[in-house]
């Protein structure tokens, strides 16, 4: 019986010296790591165009081109000459004070729609075709004391033509233009 005693004993003093056995680890739910997606460099967008800021006709660029006086037996005269194919002229006919002839050269026959616009004043007109000096001429009178006309000479500057069928010319009001208005006053 002592040789089953110290086997006992022997036995818990060994079972002492060995590791316990751990637990099973406990089991969590934990959720599954996200998916980083894959994104690739996109380049920073390239600056739009610096556009002007276009409201209206005020703020469109003047039409190149120079306002010629005359005076001779048959009137006075400023004409516009554009880098267009039309340009515009201003008569103050000897033989009809009180009137105006306002013209465009065109091409082709017929009648034209025009439209003067002012910064006071806007009025579209019919013009008469006729002929000048060769050149296809419509042309539009206006009594001398139409408010259109002053509004044409002091229009902050400029005045804007527009020809059914051409490009609008953005006429400035210099000199030349009062100076026919006032002669047929």
């Amino acid at each position: 019986m002592k040789a089953a005693l110290l086997f006992v004993v022997a036995s818990l003093a060994l079972a002492s010296c060995a590791p316990a056995a751990k637990a099973p680890p406990a089991t969590t739910a934990r959720a599954p790591a996200p998916r980083v997606p894959m994104i690739e460099a996109v380049p920073p967008p390239r600056p739009l165009p610096v556009m002007p800021l276009v409201t209206g006709w005020m703020d469109q660029p003047a039409t190149p081109g120079t306002w010629e006086y005359r005076r001779g037996p048959l009137g006075t005269i400023a004409t516009f000459a554009a880098d267009r194919p039309y340009g515009v002229v201003l008569v103050c006919p000897a033989d009809a004070p009180g009137l105006v002839l306002f013209g465009v050269s065109i091409s082709g026959p017929g009648e034209r729609g025009v439209h003067i616009r002012t910064e006071t004043a806007d009025r579209p007109l019919r013009t008469r075709p006729g002929t000048d000096t060769g050149a296809r001429m419509a042309m539009v009178e206006i009594a001398a004391n139409d408010p259109l006309l002053d509004a044409m000479a002091l229009s902050k500057g400029r005045f804007a033509v527009e020809v059914d069928g051409y490009a609008p010319l953005y006429l400035p009001s210099h000199a030349e233009v009062s100076r026919v208005i006032e002669d047929c006053r």
